[in-house]
């Protein structure tokens, strides 16, 4: 397996990595996608790709480094997903792996994750990955789904 870290206007974001974060992130669109890593790239925001042996991709990471008041500094997981057909072969901790040693790299005190409630599956693999459960995450909607803010 090879993990890559792409940079915006590779064209493996949207022919490799698309459909598979689509995955977690159905309501991507390619154009969606272009707009939120142009925006998001400025603020820190990256992907990496996870590579099967074939050259499939088989698995996605969007990070960013973060610095607060809370961790100092730590590598946030914005999205990790492994592609459906590949789930249980050893690419999301692979996956995990590459993004510890950027953050190690960085000098990040943690690495963490938000994971929605009803991935029960992904929850299992956190923990078995050694990930902590430390608080709740509370959301208040401002706008609908799609709608500009």
């Amino acid at each position: 397996m090879k993990i890559t870290d792409l940079e915006p206007g590779d064209p493996r974001l949207e022919g490799d990595l698309l459909p598979v974060l689509s995955e977690l992130r159905p309501h991507l669109t390619p154009e969606l996608f272009r707009e939120v890593y142009e925006a998001g790239h400025s603020q820190g925001l990256r992907f990496s790709a996870a590579y099967a042996d074939d050259g499939r991709c088989v698995g996605a990471a969007g990070w960013r480094i973060v610095v607060n008041t809370s961790s100092l500094r730590k590598l946030y997981v914005d999205d990790l997903v492994t592609a459906e057909a590949d789930r249980s072969t050893g690419v999301g901790h692979a996956l995990i792996a590459h993004l510890e040693g950027h953050a190690r790299a960085a000098g990040c005190h943690e690495l963490n994750l938000d994971s929605g409630t009803h991935r029960t599956g992904a929850h299992r693999f956190y923990l078995r990955e050694r990930f902590d459960i430390v608080a709740f995450h509370f959301t208040r909607p401002l706008t609908a789904p799609g709608q500009a803010s």
